[in-house]
């Protein structure tokens, strides 16, 4: 499966796993793009059995849905090729409309999360998404005076761990429920005031578009 097989990567993607032998589900929100790699995958030799093609807006949630549905009806998906993507809206992000900055999301983040299908942790990808987000920023306040930097906390004994260690396995994946309970009961997690210290430490320094982490600045707390 393909995403954004209509033209450029896409497409070029899908020309090479045609090449290998691979049966091939091509997705793009432009059903006359979709054709036009569809001919070329024939005009190369390539089996029309083992080519589909699903035209939808992986940025709209029904229709990702839809598309979800459609792409498994004929059994399992071997490669994902998550390759579809927006690069709006540009501009300086104080100027972008929050709904515009929504939609890139659920096309670049929401989309690929989605359509993996398996068990996924929303926290951290959220949080890279955040990460990659300050780097953005902190070049586009370059000689204002104003800093952005993301902080790495560390695994805090917080509420939100206890939350999770609370839940039952089969929801959050037995291999991440473990993971959270032997860092509890081992005592690798570390105090909310260690984690603050570490970060407060850094505050004093003029960096910008840096990414803190908590193993950085070690205090003793």
């Amino acid at each position: 499966l393909i995403t954004g097989a209509g033209r450029g990567i896409g497409r070029a993607i899908a020309l090479g796993l045609a090449n290998a032998g691979a049966e091939l589900i091509l997705l793009a929100r432009s059903a006359g793009q979709l054709d036009e790699t569809r001919a070329m995958l024939l005009g190369r030799g390539a089996d029309p059995a083992g080519i589909r093609v699903v035209a939808a807006d992986l940025g709209d949630d029904e229709q990702r849905s839809r598309a979800a549905g459609a792409a498994l009806e004929t059994g399992r998906i071997d490669i994902l090729i998550n390759n579809a993507a927006t690069v709006e809206p540009l501009g300086v992000t104080a100027a972008i409309p929050a709904a515009e900055l929504r939609r890139a999301f659920e096309l670049n983040v929401v989309a690929p999360a989605m359509l993996t299908a398996v068990r996924g942790n929303a926290y951290a990808t959220t949080k890279a998404a955040l990460e990659a987000h300050t780097i953005n920023l902190a070049a586009e306040l370059h000689g204002t005076g104003v800093t952005v930097n993301v902080y790495r906390p560390g695994g805090v004994d917080t509420a939100m761990q206890a939350w999770i260690r609370e839940q039952e396995p089969d929801r959050i994946g037995s291999a991440l429920h473990t993971r959270f309970n032997q860092n509890f009961t081992t005592g690798t997690l570390i105090t909310p005031e260690r984690s603050a210290a570490a970060l407060i430490a850094h505050l004093t320094h003029d960096d910008s578009g840096s990414i803190w982490d908590v193993s950085d600045a070690p205090v003793k707390v």
